[in-house]
């Protein structure tokens, strides 16, 4: 998002007349930024077979599917829904790879008949896969590498006490189950969690992937999930991809003459694709001085963008309608009746009510962890696509939220009005 003319503008469009034009709170992706970020990875990788698959629980929008699709990368899903969302933006079932992380095994079942790739999290998914398919089922192995690195606590997942991942310490249990039965393992994979801060931790993951790829023959690919860390501020650190590109990508062609094949090199990005591309636009209901601070009361809430209370997440914003207003310290929170903290001792221009502000980096894990709590609708979502904005998803009614509910008093109550109607005729 830049300022032209006192105006904050998404690919030459106010974001006021969208905000005008859809109402808020709302959800505004820019199309432009999420191809820019595709294209950056390409080009680190240059010179590897590289395949580029969408984490798409970071922003599961059918149309932010299609782009995905048409930009010519896979997808990553993690249950059987997302499976037949990418499904119907027109993945093939093998551009699909579904990793459970304890899934019911009939949903996994489910998704192996709807042809798409399976990535196995545990031992005792693989001995049941061997059970019931034998050989039938091709099976990628996600493994936990044992390294502890990233950012804070709750995004850690590839150390050894994170659920995520078979130990790579199992390697043997792992092999023993795949020649009993003749599974096919095709594929390694490792969740590691995100913000690594350098390229080396990846090297590290190498290491531990290249070792145990040396027992499986017929290997695929090797997937090294994602990890990339985006700056949310001024003056944050980000992944390097130049510089991750080329050692990695080194590491890689020599694992490959090693290996005595060349195998395919997978990243799983979520975040780096569309954190940037994501606006959360809220308007202001009050503001609200108090002894010690004063707050701004926005239209919105955790219920629409959890990541500051979860992860103590970092998002700037913006104040899109006054602008060059006077800096003040504010306070912005939400609707929602919890502490409900975006920012705090933020220095913004200006606020005042009716004001248009703007969250940054919320295209991932935004709307797709946004919840209806204390019933209230979710928000439109826009992508400005070749400059011009469309609605890709409609703002929840009212209706939307009761639907699938089943009254099962009604009668009751009516029977109980109605005895109270005679007891207070005859008295």
């Amino acid at each position: 998002m830049q300022l032209t003319n006192q105006s904050y503008q998404i690919q030459g469009v106010n974001v006021l007349d969208i905000a005008d034009e859809f109402g808020l709170p709302l959800y505004v992706y820019d199309a432009d930024k999420i191809i820019e970020k595709i294209d950056a990875l390409r080009s680190a990788f240059d010179g590897v077979n590289l395949k580029v698959k969408y984490a798409a629980k970071a922003l599961t929008n059918l149309s932010i599917l299609k782009l995905m699709q048409l930009q010519g990368i896979d997808v990553e899903v993690v249950s059987v829904n997302e499976a037949r969302l990418a499904l119907m933006a027109g993945f093939a079932p093998e551009q699909v790879m579904y990793t459970p992380s304890g899934n019911a095994w009939p949903e996994i079942q489910e998704a192996l008949e709807l042809g798409v790739q399976l990535n196995a999290d545990n031992l005792p998914l693989l001995e049941q896969i061997g059970q019931t398919y034998g050989d039938r089922y091709p099976v990628a192995l996600r493994i936990n590498p044992s390294l502890l690195d990233g950012g804070m606590a709750k995004i850690q997942v590839g150390h050894e006490n994170s659920k995520f991942g078979i130990p790579n310490q199992y390697n043997a249990q792992i092999r023993a189950i795949a020649t009993k039965y003749g599974i096919p393992i095709i594929g390694l994979h490792v969740h590691t969690g995100s913000d690594f801060k350098d390229s080396n931790t990846f090297l590290k993951i190498a290491d531990v992937l290249f070792e145990m790829a040396a027992d499986y023959p017929d290997l695929q690919f090797i997937d090294f999930g994602s990890g990339f860390k985006v700056a949310y501020r001024e003056g944050d650190y980000f992944t390097d991809l130049p510089d991750l590109g080329a050692k990695v990508s080194a590491a890689f062609r020599s694992f490959c003459d090693r290996y005595g094949r060349e195998v395919q090199l997978c990243f799983e990005p979520g975040k780096l694709l569309v954190s940037e591309s994501g606006h959360l636009l809220v308007g202001v209901n009050v503001v609200k001085e108090n002894p010690t601070r004063t707050f701004v009361q926005v239209n919105s809430g955790l219920n629409h963008l959890i990541r500051p209370m979860m992860y103590d997440a970092w998002h700037t914003i913006l104040n899109v309608s006054n602008p060059t207003g006077t800096e003040k310290s504010y306070d912005v929170v939400g609707y929602i009746c919890e502490t409900d903290t975006f920012a705090a001792d933020r220095q913004l221009p200006e606020v005042r009510p009716g004001d248009v502000l703007s969250l940054e980096n919320a295209g991932a894990y935004g709307f797709s962890m946004a919840s209806n709590y204390n019933t209230r609708e979710r928000p439109a979502e826009v992508l400005v696509y070749e400059g011009k904005p469309y609605l890709i998803r409609q703002r929840e009614t009212f209706e939307d939220l009761i639907r699938g509910q089943v009254d099962i008093f009604s009668e009751k109550l009516r029977v109980k009005s109605e005895m109270l109607e005679q007891t207070l005729l005859h008295q």
